[in-house]
């Protein structure tokens, strides 16, 4: 029995083939590697050991988790028959430049919904935005933001355009499908973990990891790290989602329900895009010991937490999975 098929026992078989089914962009981005973080263990003297799944490795559009949801989320707005892909984020949104390199890959218009005002010399997300030839649209608050996406897909239709609104983050069902069906390349190269631990704020990667370790009848801990909303505010959005992705996969209403949801929120520090003295050590320590490079507003809180539980022997034994979620453009804002 190879490793496939002995991590799959208690699968939930025809689930999986509807994951399996549903449409994504002709050429695949993935799957990432999975790489040990051998330097870091011992530097933490860990006795758990530590691997990193690496979706920053994707090769389009500095890559991260939004090119993955995208994957399936852009050939959903392709079926549909779009010509403009519609988002939004902050200034220096990951979302927003991935939804934008997709488009440019795909010949498709984007408008990108920005709160905040427009640089003056952009950098980081922003220039690349611009670089990759995206409309920006800027608004005061992040209240303000869906507001304005509808107006933008109201004037594209009036215009006899096809335009698709894309949700902050991509996290839908079909984006949450995606990480669902990426638990299949980490099941596929190693035993299932004891852990993963990731970043987590608009709920899609997270919910799609859950759900697809529950799909594929392994007990995997799945921790977020939030990097600005409360547990209880992710746990919601992630519970919506689940709820959405079973409809998608033709499962009753109540198929995740029973799935532990596991946020940490205590690594936020004064809020969204800010460092902290713990994620500033997570940054030097990766890349000083792996040559790994973290992004200061998620990954850097997500590996603080994992830091600090390895420390305070929370992850004392077996084997955790980071799951490097991409960002690192912050590193140049």
């Amino acid at each position: 029995m190879n490793l496939y098929t002995s991590c799959f026992v208690s699968a939930d078989r025809a689930a999986l083939e509807r994951l399996r089914k549903i449409p994504r962009l002709p050429r695949s981005f993935t799957p990432t590697p999975i790489d040990e973080l051998a330097r870091l263990r011992e530097s933490l003297r860990a006795d758990a050991r530590l691997l990193v799944k690496r979706d920053d490795a994707i090769p389009v559009g500095f890559g991260g988790n939004k090119i993955r949801k995208l994957q399936v989320v852009a050939a959903q707005a392709l079926e549909a028959g779009a010509d403009t892909l519609i988002t939004t984020g902050g200034i220096q949104s990951n979302h927003a430049r991935a939804t934008a390199a997709i488009a440019a890959r795909l010949g498709l218009g984007c408008i990108l919904v920005a709160n905040g005002q427009a640089q003056e010399k952009p950098t980081g997300n922003a220039l690349l935005d611009r670089l990759l030839g995206a409309e920006l649209r800027y608004v005061p608050t992040r209240e303000a933001r869906a507001p304005a996406m509808e107006e933008a897909a109201k004037e594209l239709r009036r215009g006899g355009r096809k335009p698709f609104v894309i949700p902050l983050g991509a996290s839908t069902a079909h984006g949450a499908a995606a990480y669902a069906s990426a638990v299949h390349e980490v099941l596929a190269n190693i035993p299932p973990p004891d852990a993963i631990v990731l970043s987590t704020s608009s709920g899609g990667t997270q919910a799609g990891v859950i759900a697809g370790c529950q799909l594929h009848g392994v007990k995997t801990r799945v921790i977020g790290i939030s990097a600005d909303d409360p547990a209880a505010v992710i746990e919601g959005a992630i519970r919506g989602i689940h709820r959405d992705l079973a409809a998608l996969l033709e499962l009753p209403d109540d198929t995740f329900a029973g799935a532990a949801v596991e946020i940490d929120d205590t690594f936020v520090g004064q809020g969204y895009g800010v460092p902290t003295p713990e994620s500033t050590e997570a940054i030097e320590l990766c890349a000083r010991r792996e040559a790994l490079f973290l992004d200061p507003t998620y990954t850097a809180k997500a590996m603080a937490s994992l830091i600090a539980r390895i420390r305070d022997r929370q992850l004392a034994a077996g084997t955790v999975l980071f799951w490097h979620t991409g960002g690192q453009v912050g590193l140049f804002a």
